[in-house]
């Protein structure tokens, strides 16, 4: 029976999604490398706009992955990029997206990954996700820790914007002219843009270390929740989302080393921090 977030049991039902988030984003993530493997064989079929892309991988690796949930946890929500929402009485959802990255997997590049995280009563408390092909896990628990193929995730406190590249996401949902000006203030700040396609897989990059940041003006719930909790779990900075508009339409993403956060809020518009 679930308690509070501070009970034993909520703590070791935590614990056990987390590692069950873990086992789905692999098993998964090897479902997903089948397809990647075999890619000219899938039908590809445009969303909202042709650089929007879904394909048969997607879906199915989506199905795989609510099987394996419901079958562990039926009384969970499930919050999913390709399938309609569903509802839950346990108080724990789950947010997924089978395939992030959906244009560098079917153009053949390995920066894609499997994203999976776990909210508790609005807050997320579970994270996983995986990229096949580069053949990396990195997770986090809330108040646990970050991890990469199970080694600890620490943020530099001293990572500066001018010794690491500094991801920015786009898409179809923010205006160019945003973009191109975001670009141009990180460049005019000393910072290298960066950006591979997947912004979940981004996100778990900076919480290893590997980036100074990472912003996007807009993002869906499925590609940031839980690398948000892995950047926090490591040590740095995030812009907390305001979890109801989030899980109905998306917001803004921001999250980065200690010394990089206050420069890149400033880069994406939104004013200097008081």
């Amino acid at each position: 029976m679930v308690q509070d977030e501070t009970g034993t049991a909520t703590k070791a039902a935590i614990t056990a999604r987390h590692d069950q988030a873990c086992q789905i984003a692999l098993q998964a993530g090897q479902i997903a490398l089948g397809y990647f493997n075999a890619r000219e064989t899938l039908v590809v079929e445009a969303k909202d706009t042709p650089q929007d892309v879904v394909s048969r991988a997607d879906r199915e690796v989506e199905d795989l992955i609510r099987a394996a949930i419901l079958a562990q946890f039926p009384d969970d929500a499930i919050l999913g990029e390709e399938g309609a929402p569903t509802s839950g009485s346990s108080g724990f959802a789950w947010v997924i997206d089978p395939i992030d990255g959906t244009m560098p997997f079917l153009s053949g590049i390995s920066q894609w990954c499997v994203a999976i995280a776990v909210l508790h009563d609005d807050q997320t408390v579970a994270a996983a996700t995986f990229a096949p092909a580069m053949k990396v896990l990195y997770s986090a628990r809330k108040g646990g820790g970050a991890f990469a193929n199970g080694m600890a995730c620490t943020i530099s406190p001293t990572l500066d914007m001018t010794r690491a590249m500094t991801a920015i996401g786009a898409n179809h949902r923010v205006a160019p002219d945003v973009i191109a000006a975001t670009i141009g203030s990180l460049v005019a700040s000393g910072g290298m843009y960066y950006r591979n396609g997947s912004g979940a897989l981004m996100l778990a990059q900076v919480a290893s270390g590997q980036l100074a940041g990472y912003l996007e003006h807009h993002m869906n719930p499925w590609d940031c929740l839980g690398g948000l909790l892995m950047v926090s779990e490591a040590g740095g900075r995030i812009l907390e989302p305001e979890m109801g508009q989030m899980l109905r339409g998306g917001g803004p993403v921001l999250a980065a080393a200690p010394m990089v956060y206050e420069r890149l809020h400033e880069v994406a518009g939104f004013g200097a921090l008081a």
